[in-house]
């Protein structure tokens, strides 16, 4: 009998519903763990690429979560090549660590209206800075902020599978799919 203080990672359905909790608080409280995860892809001539992302909408009931970016982005050109990407989130006080596999859909144009009006100014000057991200510049501030509604991008993240850890007095882990209804099942950690 565990006297783990951390009863949800006892259990698949809870241990599931802490993990969806904390990304949903990541969207809302810049201080949570899940606010700042990390985005993993592979550039089109195959390196794995990790950058830091804000994650902007998590929708439990569709498994999708939401990060916005400029679409002239290396994470786009990325996603164009491969749309499969890997979230990973570290929560150090809960001794939790999630990792998401997605498939990705850049959304741009009309279909992120709605979102960019409700995006504020200092948030936008992060989308159509010229020149465009990653390109050489004479140097480190050598660039302009304008803000761009044709260089806003949403990548929307369908989740496919999370594989969750929890290094609690006795480590659990366990990975939940959407093929099979996020059943979940125990792995050994």
């Amino acid at each position: 009998m565990t006297t783990d203080p951390q009863l949800w990672a006892t259990g698949l359905e809870t241990l599931h519903a802490q993990v969806w909790a904390r990304l949903v608080r990541g969207v809302k409280d810049r201080h949570a763990p899940a606010r700042h995860p990390g985005f993993a892809t592979v550039s089109p001539t195959g390196w794995p690429e990790v950058r830091t992302v804000v994650l902007r909408a998590a929708d439990v009931m569709a498994g999708t979560l939401d990060i916005h970016t400029d679409l002239r982005s290396d994470k786009v050109l990325a996603l164009q090549h491969n749309p499969r990407a890997a979230l990973h989130v570290w929560d150090a006080q809960a001794h939790l660590q999630t990792r998401i596999e997605v498939t990705v859909t850049v959304l741009t144009g009309a279909q992120v209206a709605e979102i960019w009006a409700k995006v504020p100014d200092p948030s936008r000057q992060s989308y159509g800075t010229d020149p465009a991200p990653g390109l050489p510049i004479a140097s480190a501030l050598a660039y302009d902020k304008r803000p761009n509604a044709a260089s806003f991008a949403v990548l929307r993240c369908t989740i496919e599978a999370m594989d969750i850890l929890h290094l609690g007095q006795d480590h659990r882990r366990a990975r939940f799919e959407r093929a099979d209804g996020w059943a979940g099942q125990w792995l050994a950690p």
